[in-house]
């Protein structure tokens, strides 16, 4: 009877034990629901925006420097100097180009008298041809009263000949002249414009932001020796999330805040969204232009741009967390009879922290799963969980 006791109690022990281990496994084991926590979509007004970084810009900025290589002979302005348009910033050493200049100018002094005794030669001959003309047709006159043989006119007509013949060389000799004057001429502009072009000049008024090239440095053609931005176009050249960057228009306004002074944001507006994007960060590029830009910017530093989207209001959103992908389909997990469910949906704007603006496939009051304590996938059986107030 003892042994029998034993027994009973041994197997009732048992199936305590696996019960409890089963009521374990299907409660909080592998093969428990998933707990998740679930939220609404609900009508808002929402003040999007948008967060880029980038870095500090200018779209006026101008490499100033030779066209040909050459040795700096001077530099006139430091980083910081303020410059005016067609101001003297820098000079090339010209060598030997001011001897040729002169040379030049003297070939064309040259030139311009070897024209004057040209115009003077065909005058010489058009005053022989007339003459010749003149005694031709006297000859011809007495010829037909039979004053003067036959002999005399040919002697006279060939004159003329002999004198228009002449006055064509010398007018071919002035055109040739006149010719290489502007031969001349061309050359000796060339070598101004070369000349010129070794005095470095702003080509706007503007700020010099870096000095590349000190006196007696050799700078190729087409060598930087002086760098001069534009404040009024300083901008920020910043980046986007494609994702957020729908609603973006020229115009905006946007708020930039520096690195060098996190405590002072600065009014900004978008001046240009840049039609290509980066492919690989799937980051789009827009450029927020200063209202009133700091006396002192430095070009290159890092800053924040918050742009600010046009307002939407009574429109449906759910907390961005309830936001999932499924491949390249977006929607939203539900629990439908304690079990999940994809459901896609179009979504609008993320601009404002927390929600998601949805356009298509919700409805207002419709829960959603914001949090889940492990991957879903379609069929799970879930848990609500409710959410721990603070």
């Amino acid at each position: 009877m003892k042994s029998r006791t034993k027994v009973v109690v041994l197997v009732a022990s048992v199936v305590l034990f696996v019960a409890a281990f089963v009521w374990l496994l299907t409660t909080h084991g592998p093969l428990a629901p998933v707990g998740v926590q679930l939220g609404s979509v609900v009508r808002a007004d929402l003040t999007p925006s948008v967060f880029g970084i980038g870095t500090v810009d200018a779209r006026l900025a101008y490499a100033v420097g030779p066209i040909a290589p050459g040795r700096v002979l001077r530099v006139l302005v430091d980083q910081g100097e303020a410059v005016k348009a067609g101001q003297l910033l820098a000079e090339m050493d010209p060598v030997d180009l001011d001897r040729r200049v002169q040379a030049s100018e003297s070939a064309g002094a040259r030139s311009r008298r070897a024209v004057q005794v040209a115009n003077a030669q065909v005058a010489e001959a058009t005053s022989r041809k007339r003459l010749a003309t003149t005694n031709r047709d006297r000859d011809r006159a007495l010829y037909e009263q039979r004053v003067i043989s036959k002999q005399v006119l040919d002697s006279s007509t060939g004159e003329v000949e002999r004198a228009e013949a002449a006055l064509a060389a010398a007018r071919a000799n002035a055109a040739a002249v006149r010719q290489d004057v502007g031969r001349v001429d061309a050359e000796s502009q060339g070598l101004g414009s070369l000349r010129e072009s070794l005095r470095l000049v702003s080509p706007a008024d503007g700020v010099v932001v870096s000095r590349e090239a000190e006196p007696g440095t050799t700078v190729v053609a087409g060598g930087t020796v002086l760098r001069v931005v534009v404040p009024e176009s300083l901008w920020v050249r910043a980046r986007v999330d494609q994702s957020r960057a729908q609603g973006l228009r020229e115009g905006q306004l946007a708020s930039i805040v520096l690195r060098s002074a996190p405590e002072a944001p600065i009014p900004g507006r978008v001046a240009r969204i840049e039609m290509q994007s980066d492919p690989v960060t799937e980051e789009r590029v827009v450029n927020v232009s200063f209202d009133a830009p700091p006396a002192r910017l430095y070009l290159g530093e890092l800053a924040e741009v918050t742009i600010r989207l046009p307002d939407e209001t009574g429109v449906l959103v759910v907390p961005s967390a309830a936001i999932a992908r499924e491949g390249s389909v977006t929607g939203v997990w539900q629990m439908v009879e304690g079990r999940a469910r994809f459901k896609q949906v179009t979504i609008g704007n993320q601009g404002q922290a927390g929600v998601t603006r949805i356009l298509s496939g919700l409805s207002q009051n419709d829960s959603v799963i914001v949090y889940s304590s492990a991957q879903l996938t379609p069929g799970v059986r879930l848990r609500e969980q409710k959410v721990e107030q603070p």
